[in-house]
């Protein structure tokens, strides 16, 4: 009976409160206007956790939003994997002793990929971050190469000096430009040549060992041995290089995801063994990585194909632009899904962008993407469909050129822009010709000239051979 008796309390409670929550609804729709009503301001989207070249992607410049998304292609990390590995990169640590060239060849052995390449030599005994670049990402090879590293090393001093202070003051000396000759053994040619150092330190010294480690930021190509070399040699007592390992190269340093030979033989070791291509993807980087510090054009994605065919890159296709793009300044294209397109040249800053409607934005450095990514989407306008009917009929010649059955609207309206022919001034002309004419009088003895000494030699070649046979005799 007791349960009975609470089983009816417990009804009568929710009842209480079912009619509560009635009642303040009721009141609260008296009170407030519930009605969605429009704005000006569409909602923000954030995009400061977006990866790659996406990141901040809604602190962009919008041209224009309007564009036919295409189902082609892919965000860089959702790849497949055989398109992942070979359009990505490797941040390895590269050991000592083996060379650079002998690492990347290991590479792509394990691997299994046709072309492999590297950010920049490192000798044999040095440690550090190599960049190995893989089949498509090795166009990107050449800009890795160029720019600047961080390195880490130990100078060996071949007598005492009088304070941690002087070799302090000695390495401040050696920041600017430098001459430098490679050291005898040298992956170059031995020739004298300027190479700037940015900034160095010195990290500590060891006066009993005289022993002393600094930190150097410098351009491609600096010879971190012949600059211990000089160091010695502005002291006076001489020096050499001990140690050396390669802390940063371009963008990627020690700490953005390092990984040795061991790591990547274990990730090709999984996915071929247990299909897990979770390591593959871990080691194994987009070469968007690579590109994040450059200035951004995103394009619509039906120009996409044709940059990659060698089509100049328009103000039209362009959908979002970065601030601070000056010109001559290198700049990456991309895909409104994050692909790069691209490295190309900025012909306009981003304030004539925002102002014109018309004209060429960059001139294409390196194309990246392979071609036919994207669908083909150019000849498809009505003047092209329109051309390529008449062409059909007969109205046109094969090659799109006006013939005797093409009518006279056509010839009237229709810009032939590849046949534009420039028409040069009379004088011009006229001079031309004379040059031609004065030209073709001085040729004409030079090759009467040259006839005569072929002549001249045959009739030595015969006396030779008969003077030959009179002694044979």
């Amino acid at each position: 009976m007791a349960d009975g008796s609470a089983s009816v309390k417990k009804k009568k409670k929710k009842k209480k409160r079912a009619r509560v929550d009635e009642e303040d609804v009721g009141e609260i729709q008296q009170t407030g206007d519930f009605v969605i009503r429009p704005e000006a301001k569409a909602a923000s989207l954030d995009t400061s956790q977006w990866p790659l070249l996406l990141k901040n992607f809604h602190k962009l410049n919008i041209r224009t939003a309007h564009y036919t998304p295409v189902a082609n292609g892919s965000n860089p990390l959702k790849r497949n994997i055989t398109d992942y590995v070979k359009s990505g990169f490797i941040n390895l640590d590269k050991p000592a002793n083996p060379s650079s060239h002998e690492v990347v060849a290991w590479i792509r052995r394990i691997l299994r990929v046709e072309k492999t390449g590297h950010s920049g030599t490192l000798d044999p005994k040095v440690t550090g971050c190599l960049i190995v670049c893989i089949d498509r990402a090795t166009r990107l090879v050449k800009s890795q190469q160029s720019a600047g590293k961080e390195y880490v090393g130990i100078v060996r001093l071949h007598n005492a000096i009088e304070s941690e202070l002087t070799l302090a003051r000695a390495l401040e000396t050696l920041t600017g430009a430098l001459f430098q000759r490679p050291p005898l053994i040298a992956a170059v040619k031995r020739q004298l040549r300027v190479r700037t150092i940015y900034e160095s330190k010195l990290i500590e010294y060891d006066p009993e060992r005289r022993l002393g480690i600094f930190w150097v930021s410098c351009e491609a190509g600096t010879y971190i041995r012949t600059l211990c070399v000089h160091l010695g040699l502005l002291l006076g007592v001489g020096g050499q290089m001990q140690e050396l390992r390669r802390v940063r190269s371009g963008v990627l340093g020690e700490k953005d995801n390092l990984v040795t030979m061991h790591d990547v033989l274990d990730a090709q070791w999984q996915f071929d063994h247990n299909k897990d291509e979770s390591y593959l993807r871990r080691v194994i980087f987009p070469l968007e990585k690579l590109l994040v510090s450059y200035r951004r054009l995103v394009v619509k994605d039906s120009a996409v194909n044709a940059i990659c065919y060698g089509a100049k890159i328009l103000l039209p296709g362009i959908l979002r632009y970065e601030d601070g793009i000056e010109v001559n300044q290198d700049i990456v294209v991309i895909t409104s899904k994050g692909e790069a397109i691209c490295t190309a040249v900025a012909l306009m800053t981003t304030a004539v962008i925002s102002t014109c409607d018309h004209g060429v934005v960059a001139k294409i450095k390196r194309v990246i993407m392979e071609r036919d990514t994207y669908p083909r989407k150019w000849g498809l306008g009505p003047k092209a469909s329109m051309k390529k009917t008449m062409i059909q009929k007969g109205l046109l010649d094969k090659r799109g050129k006006p013939n005797g059955n093409t009518p006279q609207d056509w010839k009237d309206q229709y810009v032939d822009y590849s046949a534009a022919v420039k028409e040069e001034p009379s004088d011009s002309s006229s001079k031309r010709k004379r040059e031609e004419s004065d030209g073709e009088v001085a040729t004409a003895p030079n090759a009467s000239s040259a006839e005569e000494l072929k002549k001249k030699k045959k009739k030595k070649e015969k006396k030779v051979k008969l003077e030959e046979a009179v002694e044979a005799e």
